[in-house]
């Protein structure tokens, strides 16, 4: 079976982990942590970025840091993971949906400003594949209603919009080191902070509330409780695995874009024929292959298709259920608008297998299949 996923593994995990047990500093911001926490800063070209047990963490801490409170509304996909809903509604905001743009999946810039009112304190956008969001639409609708912006860029390191690092371009910004994730370390996130005014009060709320961080640079003689916040703090064994990742960044890219080109490639006689659809990638935006999609007729061929290529040995996989549509979507938010795509294209939408260093002869096996299954 070719499976959907394989953690990235670069060769010097093992080394470095065992370093960082011989350091005896397992717990947060030990020297592997603060080595990639520099990486981040000096290639994403932001001031300061705090690593996170994971994605969903950094959201909650960007949700406590533009301090949002009981009726804020917060805009943003329902095409997208729980976590990124369920950050702010765990502070108390109402959540508004915007349907997709059907060519990226990702939030329709052009539907945001419908969904705005005195009550709106913030634009979640994510990075849908790791294909940026229009942010500038995004960035001027924000300043026009003096809205924060937060990227949640979980599946975008190492995209760009227009030049401008995904996770940079918003106040505040997210990635996800996850197992499934172009970059990883099984659990892990980061908090890219790019509005200064944010860094101490960052700070605090990743240690539990304290001044810690401000004790350990000798700002403060002791610290106390500042501030509500939790242990927002990547273990070190984690960081020593994530620096090995990120120290062959290119590398891995690399390799994913040569695999992701060669689907498109393998599938475009497809395209052409309108049998699927397949990923649009708009012409400022540089994306990392963070997946490589199709999307058949609708969700009965989709599901025949699954079955056939499992039959084949290859395992292909659905995405989101649009949050609006669910028990929870209900209850914390609504759909602001029309839903012309989201549910539609969520249900036509297959994942495809693609991972660091997955065999040539893998992809053409899969694209193999998918073509019989279509001249079938």
């Amino acid at each position: 079976m070719i499976p959907f996923n394989k953690p990235c593994v670069t060769g010097n995990e093992n080394e470095y982990i065992q370093e960082a047990i011989h350091n005896l500093k397992l717990s947060g911001n030990g020297p592997y942590g603060k080595k990639c926490s520099s990486w981040l800063e000096s290639h994403l070209g932001t001031e300061k970025v705090l690593l996170t047990p994971s994605c969903t963490h950094a959201l909650e801490m960007a949700a406590l840091l533009i301090d949002i409170q009981e009726g804020d509304e917060v805009i943003m996909p329902s095409f997208t993971f729980v976590s990124t809903a369920n950050a702010f509604a765990l502070r108390g905001a109402h959540i508004k949906f915007v349907d997709v743009d059907p060519a990226t999946m990702n939030m329709d810039a052009a539907l945001v400003e419908g969904a705005v009112s005195s009550r709106t304190k913030a634009i979640v956008v994510v990075h849908y594949a790791g294909v940026g969001c229009d942010m500038d639409a995004i960035m001027s609708l924000a300043d026009q209603y003096e809205l924060y912006v937060i990227e949640d860029a979980a599946q975008g390191l190492l995209s760009a919009y227009k030049g401008k690092a995904l996770g940079t371009i918003g106040h505040l910004g997210t990635f996800s080191f996850h197992e499934t994730k172009n970059y990883t370390c099984g659990e892990g996130g980061a908090l890219i902070i790019n509005d200064s005014r944010f860094i101490d009060r960052a700070e605090i709320i990743q240690e539990k509330g304290t001044n810690r961080s401000q004790f350990i640079q000798g700002r403060v003689d002791k610290y106390s409780w500042r501030d509500i916040g939790s242990s927002y703090l990547l273990s070190d064994l984690n960081a020593a695995y994530l620096l090995a990742q990120l120290e062959a960044a290119d590398r891995i890219n690399k390799n994913r874009l040569e695999t992701w080109q060669l689907y498109w490639e393998g599938l475009k006689p497809l395209k052409g024929q309108k049998k699927i659809e397949l990923p649009f990638i708009p012409k400022d935006r540089e994306h990392n292959a963070h997946m490589f999609y199709i999307k058949t007729r609708d969700e009965e061929e989709r599901k025949r298709l699954i079955q056939y290529l499992k039959e084949n040995d290859v395992m292909a996989v659905p995405h989101y259920v649009p949050l609006h549509s669910s028990h929870a979507g209900e209850k914390y938010g609504e759909m602001c608008g029309p839903d012309t795509y989201t549910s539609k294209d969520s249900e036509r939408l297959l994942r495809l297998p693609l991972y660091y260093q997955m065999a040539k002869e893998d992809v053409s096996h899969v694209v193999h299949h998918i073509r019989a299954f279509y001249q079938a």
